[in-house]
């Protein structure tokens, strides 16, 4: 039966293998579990809500890219795309998180109607290079910035903006946190060096049982804005929050909220999305009997369109949207070749309700090490730029210094679209411009001058 479901034969691979690759996939990702939760939450919503959603979306996307596409691709709510919903349209924007919600489920079916139609992949040829990868690049600064934040190593400053945390001013709460967070780094990087699989979760994991035991001898200690870091529970019985904001996108209110920012919006989660999932899918069956002859992934379309579902199941349950996830190809490594170890990863994100108090009380510190590793992971694009060629590297430039900078994701898209624009057409290169960023420049002016 798994042979005909899978072709299996055909694929060069086996059972044993499909279901150890499955299992290494999801040890490798399954740090969304608690990130996911922890981020949103500052955005307005339920943790316990969001982990359910989270789980949820991430085994129905990842059962649909196994069962329709055969492919080892695994699925989850993205990094740097929550962080966008969480910090900016929600934080600085001020929009309620079922709006943000509904510009997810917008972007994921006009990305699924550019699936079908062929126009994806136009899309994806229009824009520079260069600038994706300074995309990627300026999320990764971002949400390695949101890590240090979180893990109170950076704190505020009147007289800087920024500033190291003072490790003896608070040491039992701020500043036991930030050394907390600065060993789980340290952990992940050794771990990463040594090419241990899951070591990400194996990080977080190691500040974690490290908060715990400081809490327990009183070098951790629980004041005001924060909170024990030793779960009540085990097991998850927390549903109703899941029930209250299942399809809460469809009830958003929409009074008070700008048509531009929506367009805004819905636009950069599609940018960010269209590059993540073609990125991964190119980047990670490089070399593998998953590319054809001319260097096109096989079923490709349909796993554009398993992503594209993924996102509009997930907006429903009530999470960010969901990408293919690049750590897929730690299973792709260890011999992943079919939907079947992608099928074993899917189960294992629905298994892990029965859990998920463990998750839900992972604390920021514990869960920083993650963010700024992943963001060291996605910066290391920075040298695929071509600095050689200025008019390509500095809108690239421009575009991943300004998403830290200016805190936000969309700003940034939009001064590297706008600089990209003018500097080419200024410079004597307005032939090699797409009409598409001519478009895009135009949303962003307007977004900028009215808004």
């Amino acid at each position: 039966m798994l042979e005909k479901i899978f072709k299996l034969k055909e694929n060069n691979t086996d059972v044993k293998t499909e279901l150890i690759a499955g299992l290494t996939t999801f040890v490798t990702m399954a740090y969304i579990l608690a990130v996911n939760p922890a981020m949103l939450s500052e955005g307005g919503m339920d943790s316990s809500a969001v982990f359910v959603a989270t789980a949820l979306s991430a085994f129905f996307a990842t059962i649909l890219m196994s069962l329709t596409a055969n492919l080892p691709f695994a699925l989850a709510p993205g990094l740097g795309l929550n962080a966008y919903i969480a910090y900016e349209v929600c934080g600085t924007m001020g929009i309620p998180w079922q709006v943000g919600l509904l510009c997810v489920f917008i972007e994921a079916i006009i990305f699924l109607i550019l699936t079908l139609t062929n126009v994806t992949t136009f899309l994806f040829n229009a824009i520079p290079k260069d600038l994706v990868k300074g995309l990627t690049v300026g999320i990764g600064l971002f949400i390695a910035f949101i890590g240090f934040q979180k893990g109170n190593v950076v704190v505020a400053s009147e007289d800087t903006l920024v500033k190291i945390v003072d490790f003896n001013g608070e040491f039992h709460t701020a500043g036991i946190s930030a050394v907390l967070c600065l060993i789980g780094i340290i952990v992940i990087g050794i771990l990463y060096v040594r090419k241990v699989k899951g070591s990400i979760l194996i990080g977080v994991a190691v500040s974690w049982v490290l908060g715990m035991i400081a809490q327990a001898t009183g070098l951790y200690q629980v004041k005001e804005g924060y909170s024990s870091v030793i779960p009540s529970q085990f097991i998850f019985s927390d549903f109703d929050s899941f029930a209250d904001s299942f399809a809460a996108c469809f009830s958003a209110d929409l009074s008070g909220v700008k048509i531009l920012d929506i367009i805004a919006i819905v636009f950069s989660l599609l940018f960010v999305d269209l590059f993540n999932v073609m990125g991964s899918l190119l980047g990670c069956t490089a070399g593998t009997n998953m590319v054809d002859e001319k260097g096109n992934v096989r079923n490709m379309k349909r796993a554009l369109a398993a992503d594209s579902i993924g996102n509009a199941f997930g907006a429903v349950c009530g999470t960010s949207t969901l990408t293919i996830y690049v750590e897929s190809s730690a299973g792709i490594n260890e011999g992943a070749r079919t939907g079947l170890s992608t099928c074993v990863t899917g189960f294992m994100f629905l298994l892990s309700l029965i859990i998920g108090p463990i998750f839900i009380a992972i604390p920021g510190f514990a869960v920083a090490p993650a963010l700024i590793f992943v963001g060291f992971l996605m910066a290391m694009n920075v040298v695929d730029i071509n600095f050689k060629n200025p008019a390509e590297s500095i809108p690239a430039y421009l575009c991943f210094i300004c998403m830290p900078i200016l805190y936000s994701i969309s700003d940034g898209i939009g001064v590297g679209i706008m600089s990209y624009v003018v500097i080419n057409m200024i410079a004597g290169n307005a032939k090699k411009i797409k009409p598409l960023m001519y478009i895009l420049a135009i949303v962003f002016v307007l977004k900028f001058a009215l808004f």
